[in-house]
């Protein structure tokens, strides 16, 4: 892997840390979209796998075989830029974007509305064609499912340790679940502001508690999730693009403080062509994505294409 791509998955982890400090977004998107989705969902079920054999196998006098061959099998080019690039970008959005939701709230959601829009295509364009009944069905009550979660109000509970450790364990999932929030989770049972201001007072106890949380739910999720892209891909992308699509309702400008949907009002013309921007980028963000993918496929099918002798 050249200097170039690494830095470019520095970036792309950059963008998930800020996609999963905003309500509404989803890292596991941000991940689709820029192409990393798979290899992340791959090398995270490696990773379990590793850690889960060398606690079974060597106190058993097993040796560290299992473990080595599933550490091999994670994409660790990709894996150590994204980390890299993940927790600055989550700091600086930590910092920066809730003044902004809190002082522009119509504009900023018109933004991230676009881009959570445009994304839709992404997991579409995965399943191809022609779809199924079962794949309009998937889409259709996971969209469904996902308006209303995003339409509760939210509540207010004592952040002791074991609910933060539960609610990290349920956000986690979003973090490589596209189209699901881990924020919005945090925020709809009250622990998106405790859980913003642990960072920016680097409150390390509450940081650990929850980072426990996060090992537990990634260790129960992930493998499954892995599973269900391998052996259900075209129900299981079906599944996520209707999660997008609902989850939208999160995102719409206008809305009350208890999450009643709104008509426009105020604003709209700012609004507008910060959703049209988001649209945009992301967009380009597929488009250079694709590009990136095909220069790839060519690379390899001439570095494995057989040289013709030269004759004299």
């Amino acid at each position: 892997m050249s200097v170039r791509e690494r830095v470019g998955h520095v970036f792309r982890g950059a963008a998930i840390g800020v996609a999963e400090a905003v309500p509404g977004v989803s890292g596991g998107t941000i991940a689709l979209v820029t192409g990393v989705y798979e290899r992340l969902i791959a090398s995270a079920g490696h990773l379990i796998s590793a850690v889960r054999y060398a606690v079974t196998d060597v106190p058993r006098k097993q040796g560290w075989a299992r473990s080595r061959e599933q550490f091999r099998q994670v994409h660790w080019g990709v894996i150590i830029p994204l980390a890299l690039g993940m927790l600055p970008g989550l700091l600086l959005a930590a910092r920066l974007l809730e003044p902004m939701l809190e002082e522009h709230p119509e504009q900023t959601r018109g933004l991230f509305f676009g881009l959570v829009l445009a994304s839709v295509l992404v997991p579409v364009s995965m399943i191809g064609r022609p779809w199924r009944g079962r794949d309009v069905f998937a889409v259709v009550a996971a969209g469904v499912a996902a308006f209303v979660l995003t339409g509760l109000p939210s509540a207010s509970i004592d952040p002791n340790p074991v609910v933060v450790l539960l609610a990290a364990a349920v956000a986690v999932c979003a973090l490589v679940l596209p189209g699901v929030s881990g924020s919005f989770l945090l925020l709809t049972v009250g622990l998106y502001e405790p859980t913003i201001e642990a960072v920016n007072d680097r409150d390390f106890g509450y940081l650990a508690v929850f980072a426990v949380g996060m090992l537990v739910g990634l260790t129960l999720f992930v493998k499954l999730l892995q599973y269900l892209l391998e052996h259900h891909r075209r129900v299981t992308l079906a599944v996520m693009t209707g999660v997008i699509v609902g989850s939208l309702r999160a995102l719409w400008p206008w809305q009350t403080e208890e999450r009643g949907l709104l008509a426009p009002d105020g604003n709209v013309l700012s609004v507008v062509l910060l959703l049209v921007l988001g649209v945009a980028i992301v967009t380009a963000m597929v488009v250079l994505e694709q590009r990136r993918l095909r220069r790839a496929a060519v690379d390899v099918t001439q570095e494995e294409s057989p040289q013709l002798p030269t004759h004299h």
